[in-house]
């Protein structure tokens, strides 16, 4: 009689993980460029169909700003805000725009993701400072900043992105962060 010992099975496959961080990785990439060209070319409304959805161009994030803005209680955010960004919005606004294309290219390709994610996960973290004071639902900023802090955390851009060019050839230096 031969006896056969059973190979206990991991609860989730390191394969699967990766590929749904990268999954991760590209959605949330898609959602920050689609704003971004939003931005550039000046649209806001998507129709394909009988689908219709929306995205927000320059002008909606000046009115975003200045909306939120005006409600907030935090001391200084106002102060920044009115005066900085609002007073200087014809800078800023391609700033944004400039965020928004860049982090999301490098998010869906995975090239720096982390670096990316960074950038990213700063302009989410500053719109949920906005939202604080505003009412809005619980979980309006949370959607966003939690996947880029994800992002951030884990080296999703090795499993179908760029970064893993640069671990794979074994650049010592640029095998950390951002990659």
């Amino acid at each position: 009689m031969t006896s056969t010992t059973a190979t206990p099975q991991t609860a989730l496959d390191a394969t699967w993980l990766a590929k749904g961080l990268a999954g991760l990785r590209i959605f949330v990439g898609l959602i920050l460029f689609s704003n971004g060209l939003a931005k550039l070319f000046s649209f806001s409304t998507i129709e394909i169909g009988p689908y219709s959805s929306s995205l927000v161009d320059r002008e909606e994030a000046r009115g975003i700003l200045e909306t939120e803005v005006a409600k907030t209680e935090l001391p200084g955010l106002p102060t920044l805000v009115n005066d900085v960004f609002l007073a200087n919005y014809g800078f800023f606004q391609w700033v944004l725009t400039a965020v928004e294309l860049g982090v999301g290219a490098a998010l869906i390709v995975g090239l720096a993701t982390r670096g990316a994610a960074l950038i990213g996960l700063g302009q989410m973290l500053f719109l949920q400072l906005l939202y604080l004071s505003s009412g809005a639902w619980m979980w309006e900023q949370p959607h966003e900043w939690v996947p880029m802090l994800i992002l951030l955390l884990v080296p999703a851009g090795r499993v179908w992105g760029l970064d893993h060019r640069f671990v794979d050839r074994g650049i010592r230096r640029l095998r950390g962060f951002p990659f």
